[in-house]
């Protein structure tokens, strides 16, 4: 993988379940408030950051390509 990722969290829709953290550790972080948000909202593709957005459980997590704003996660129908 070698494109860029632009990730955000809905955090109308985050419920804290920490999924995201035990995926990617070095990806995600909790604040205060249970509410996950992106370590890095820029990064680098990769396949925990991937199966971070694949295992939440209220699919909070968005991946889009950096620079076309493609979406990598939730795919388009």
């Amino acid at each position: 993988m070698g494109d860029r990722w632009q990730v955000e969290v809905d955090r109308s829709l985050c419920i804290g379940s920490a999924s995201c953290v035990h995926h990617a550790p070095d990806g995600f972080r909790l604040d205060t408030g249970r509410q996950s948000h992106p370590v890095a909202p820029e990064t680098d593709a990769n396949e925990k950051v991937l199966a971070a957005a694949e295992g939440c459980p209220v699919e909070a997590i968005m991946i889009r390509l950096l620079g076309s704003g493609e979406p990598v996660f939730p795919p388009e129908d």
